[in-house]
């Protein structure tokens, strides 16, 4: 049984030694953040679709959603059941026109990832089959992409935009 001050707390072990805990304030907020409000989006907004005759519904994911990442537990469980609802929400609101897909992006070159030490960024790189960070307009274009008419039979589906990140792990 974990000591009673790691308690409620996700524990990253290293070696056989506690490296980091998540308290549960710092769960809930990613939780709240990440996963509630793209279902409480959703739930204002779709009968306004229904009523209005379709539409579509665009959620944001992540690679790591995909294939998790050390250290970040709160933040793949809201992108990987970002991926859940895409689905689930495709199967269900697909009969009244209304599509539903979701973006994975992977490392993409924001202010946030530029502030990384370089060792980090290298690292990203060095597992992207492109070899390059990916730009945010190119996840814009996906976006607007999948928002356009010519995308009109895609529902249901998460797009990496990832580099190959995905595959070349």
């Amino acid at each position: 049984m974990a000591e009673s001050g790691l308690r409620n707390k996700v524990v990253i072990v290293t070696g056989g030694a506690v490296v980091s805990t998540m308290s549960d304030e710092q769960f809930d907020s990613v939780i709240s953040v990440n996963l509630k409000a793209v279902f409480v989006c959703a739930r204002e907004v779709v009968p306004h679709m229904i009523t209005g005759g379709g539409g579509v519904i665009l959620n944001a994911s992540s690679v790591v959603g995909l294939y998790g990442n050390f250290g970040q537990t709160n933040y793949v469980a809201t992108k990987s059941a970002v991926i859940g609802m895409t689905k689930t929400w495709a199967r269900e609101l697909g009969r009244h026109k209304i599509r539903v897909n979701a973006v994975a992006p992977g490392f993409i070159a924001t202010e946030m990832v530029r502030q990384m030490p370089a060792k980090v960024l290298d690292v990203m790189v060095s597992h992207t089959p492109l070899g390059r960070l990916g730009q945010p307009e190119e996840i814009a274009e996906a976006y607007c992409w999948l928002a356009s008419d010519r995308a009109s039979f895609i529902a249901g589906t998460v797009l990496s935009v990832d580099g190959g990140v995905v595959i070349g792990t």
